[in-house]
């Protein structure tokens, strides 16, 4: 039934007026929604150019907007989304995804115009795979690193020049926005609660994968402190199970908390430390609230076996002592683990 729904999406997409379908934003699902909102919401606030928003997830609060100028569809993540990005009439489509015409998400055979939004701060060549922006024709950038990481690429691969956009980073703007009235809104928890987050990426040595993070849970319950997990989505999505050992043990504890959503705001702005390894979550922590990362030193997370051909030091690598504390895995495995809240 879910085929055939995204089946009846895409020939609903492909029977709009073509006047109504220039402007394409595609998101992988509910947690890319804040890096996409502010950008269709400003579009639609200040011109008259329609916008079709697609989605692989129906809980993705961009498929409930409402717009005059607003078309949503559901397609999936199969065979139906892959035949409608090959088959697409559209000036410009905007995503979150790299990696685009490497796997099953081609170009289409249409021209288009591809537009490539960030979904985290870190640099561009080490924790993503190799190629995994060479087919867009514009990128927006979240910083300066971003600006140099892609000519750099470009000079290197000998790469067609890429229109750049400084953009900036609406998570980051959207925390800053927040803090504020969240701190008003939560002065009871924010000072008191001993709230620590644990939020890592994903990957076989992640902290969740590889088991580590559940001993670190185990002692901040036993040190009495609150704990709010915050997986990945690529680990939600990709490896489940790994969560399954830590709900196991501490459904039942009113100290711990598993928040599977990223839409959510709350545990970012209660906690007073986050935990993690090499997750893009670390940079927004920290620059948006001005709050300390206990990183553990697990192995980098490298996407891009060749991204020591790019001579520049991935940001979220360099920026890690300036924000927070680095500590090692064997420290972190004992329980002689510290933690300052």
């Amino acid at each position: 039934m879910a085929v055939l729904n995204h089946l009846l999406a895409a020939i609903r997409l492909t029977q709009l007026p073509k006047g109504q379908r220039r402007l394409t934003f595609y998101s992988e699902g509910k947690n890319y929604w804040p890096n996409l909102s502010g950008l269709i919401q400003t579009i639609l606030s200040q011109t008259d150019i329609p916008i079709c928003y697609l989605s692989s997830d129906g809980l993705d609060p961009g498929i409930q907007f409402q717009h005059d100028n607003y078309h949503s569809f559901v397609i999936g993540s199969g065979h139906v989304r892959n035949w409608v990005f090959e088959n697409i009439e559209t000036d410009f489509l905007v995503m979150t995804m790299p990696d685009l015409h490497q796997f099953q998400v081609k170009r289409s055979r249409h021209k288009v115009h591809y537009i490539y939004v960030q979904h985290a701060l870190m640099s561009l060549h080490m924790a993503y795979r190799h190629g995994a922006f060479d087919h867009y024709d514009t990128i927006f950038c979240a910083g300066p690193h971003h600006v140099a990481e892609i000519r750099a690429l470009e000079n290197k691969y000998g790469l067609a020049a890429k229109n750049l956009v400084e953009h900036g980073y609406s998570r980051l703007d959207t925390l800053i926005a927040s803090a504020k009235t969240a701190h008003q809104a939560d002065t009871s928890t924010n000072g008191n609660s001993n709230h620590v987050l644990l939020a890592p990426t994903w990957g076989e040595q992640a902290l969740i994968e590889s088991g580590l993070a559940l001993t670190i849970i185990d002692q901040c319950l036993e040190r009495g402190y609150r704990i709010t997990l915050r997986p990945h989505p690529q680990t939600i999505k990709l490896n489940p199970k790994s969560i399954h050992p830590i709900l196991k043990k501490h459904h039942e504890n009113p100290n711990f908390v598993c928040e599977d959503s990223l839409i959510s705001q709350t545990s970012l702005h209660q906690s007073q430390i986050m935990i993690s390894d090499w997750s893009g979550a670390a940079l927004e922590y920290a620059l948006g609230l001005n709050k300390p990362v206990l990183f553990v030193d697990t192995p980098k997370k490298v996407n891009n076996r060749h991204y020591l051909d790019i001579k520049l030091e991935p940001f979220e690598s360099a920026i890690r002592n300036q924000i927070g504390q680095v500590l090692s895995v064997e420290i972190a495995r004992s329980h002689y683990l510290k933690i300052w809240v």
